[in-house]
């Protein structure tokens, strides 16, 4: 009787020590877990720059999501990433973040409520019960932090998520944002609406006539390219402006390139005297590539005349980079009718190379044939990379500031309707301006999704390996699962038979 009740002591004890662990253990792993993530880019797991960005919250962020349930396939996915990356923010977060899910569609409360922040319901076509129907669903994020609030009205993919939510998290919680601005030469008119709303989801951005003193509080200045020689007097204030250590971020070719009349001119400006004192020299020709946008062209196919796509290699796609914090992990830049920069190896101030075109490039220069059809030029893509885009540090000999010009060799690199219409070209941008102001908590976070990841420029070897791993690993795989339960089934048997045998 004695032992009896001594068993049933230590059962209690092994019980009680048991669910004491087990809660010890939940509360621990709230706030410290870790998680294998065998991604080439670690995309299921919060990068270091959104840890770095949620633990500057000092009060309670809320997160309110509106997202239905019961949605087919990719969408339910979403729904759950959505709440794995949100516990792990939450988990960094030292308790000052929060969030909470929703389920609107039956509630007429939180569905108005949703509408309030800007979470509008979307229509779907989802199958049921074998029929197509079409069903309100809410897929929405409200960000509360202070008395400030952030939305994504809609989440439809994963792609780029963490980027969005770490940076509308920023935006919340940064209290002064730095003030670029994009500068104006005389007789411009520049477009770059697009580039402009990228910046302002982390900057002020204003717009800066340089015929008048360029104000103090300004960081940075982008400017467009120019055809023409400049005042003199807005060369003598942006160099002022550097040598308070300002920083200046131009995007200038050599040659004025005309699509249309399919012919192009050396541009002559006192522009690259400017640029020439930091070590860079623009040289008066076009760069190639055999690794190249498209455009369209319109050619007679039989009775009819249709636009087709076409090669045109003085659209280079960069995809070689310079070992720079600003181009770490990008994956493609694309460019329009660049010239080669010829970088000063004397220069007394340190010049970073930043984009290369590929081996198999080219040069045009003296006559300009822009011409996309049977242009002898695209015959002789043989020449090594070139250089497009640097990045010089310039000292001030006067006032001993410290400042940098980046420069990109196409003159139409932030127009609305050139290169500031390739979202591809954003992430670049967005990085060298954050790297230029000394802010790099987005850089590596923006270019962390997969974008581009083309079988046609493999190896021939590598191709064909790797299409014989996708044909027989599942195979095998499967081989092997059917060998082990085959083994544990026959083992399991000889134990059956062994007791009752």
């Amino acid at each position: 009787m004695q032992k009896k009740v001594n068993n049933k002591k230590a059962f209690t004890t092994y019980l009680i020590i048991a669910v004491v662990a087990l809660i010890l253990i939940n509360l621990i792993s709230r706030n410290w877990f870790f998680r294998l993530d065998f991604t080439d880019n670690g995309m299921y797991s919060l990068s270091p720059s959104s840890k770095s960005v949620v633990q500057k919250t000092d009060d309670i962020l809320t997160m309110k999501v509106y997202f239905s349930e019961n949605l087919p396939g990719e969408y339910a996915n979403n729904r759950r990433y959505l709440q794995d990356i949100l516990e792990e923010y939450a988990a960094f977060s030292n308790g000052n973040i929060r969030f909470e899910f929703y389920l609107p569609d039956d509630d007429d409360k939180l569905e108005l409520e949703a509408q309030k922040y800007g979470i509008m319901p979307v229509q779907l076509q989802i199958i049921e019960n074998d029929k197509l129907e079409i069903k309100k669903v809410h897929m929405g994020l409200v960000l509360l932090y202070e008395d400030q609030r952030e939305v994504i009205p809609i989440i439809q993919t994963t792609t780029g998520l963490e980027y969005e939510i770490t940076t509308k998290i920023k935006k919340l919680v940064d209290k002064n944002k730095r003030i670029v601005g994009f500068g104006k030469f005389t007789g411009q008119a520049p477009k770059n609406n697009n580039i402009t709303q990228v910046l302002q989801e982390s900057y002020s951005v204003r717009q800066v006539n340089l015929t008048q003193d360029i104000p103090t509080d300004l960081d940075l200045i982008l400017i467009n390219g120019v055809t023409d020689s400049v005042n003199t007097d807005e060369l003598d204030r942006l160099n002022e402006f550097i040598g308070r250590g300002g920083n200046v971020f131009l995007a200038q070719g050599r040659v004025n390139a005309d699509l249309q009349k399919q012919q192009g001119a050396v541009i002559q400006s006192n522009i690259f005297d400017f640029i020439s004192q930091v070590g860079f020299n623009l040289k008066e020709n076009l760069v190639l590539d055999k690794r190249s946008g498209q455009v369209s062209v319109m050619q007679n196919r039989g009775f009819f005349r249709m636009n087709t796509a076409m090669d045109y290699p003085f659209f280079p796609l960069v995809r070689e980079f310079g070992d720079h914090p600003i181009v770490k992990n990008l994956e493609q830049v694309r460019m329009i009718f660049p010239s080669e920069i010829e970088t000063d190896t004397l220069a007394s101030q340190p010049i970073q190379s930043l984009l290369f075109t590929s081996g198999r490039s080219g040069l045009m220069q003296g006559f300009f044939n822009l011409s996309p059809i049977q242009n002898p030029a695209f015959n002789q893509l043989n020449q090594p990379s070139k250089l497009v885009a640097a990045l010089a540090t310039v000292t001030s000999p006067m006032t001993g500031g410290v400042g940098q010009i980046l420069l990109v060799s196409d003159s139409q690199f932030f127009s609305d309707d050139a290169g500031a219409a390739i979202p591809e070209n954003y992430i670049f941008v967005h990085n060298a301006v954050d790297y230029m102001l000394g802010d790099s908590e987005l850089m590596l976070l923006r270019s962390r999704e997969i974008t581009t990841r083309p079988l046609e420029e493999l190896e021939d070897s590598r191709r064909i390996r790797l299409k014989w791993i996708n044909i027989l690993l599942p195979s095998l795989l499967i081989i092997g699962l059917g060998a082990v339960r085959w083994k544990m089934e026959a083992k399991r048997a000889n134990s059956i038979e062994e007791i009752y045998g």
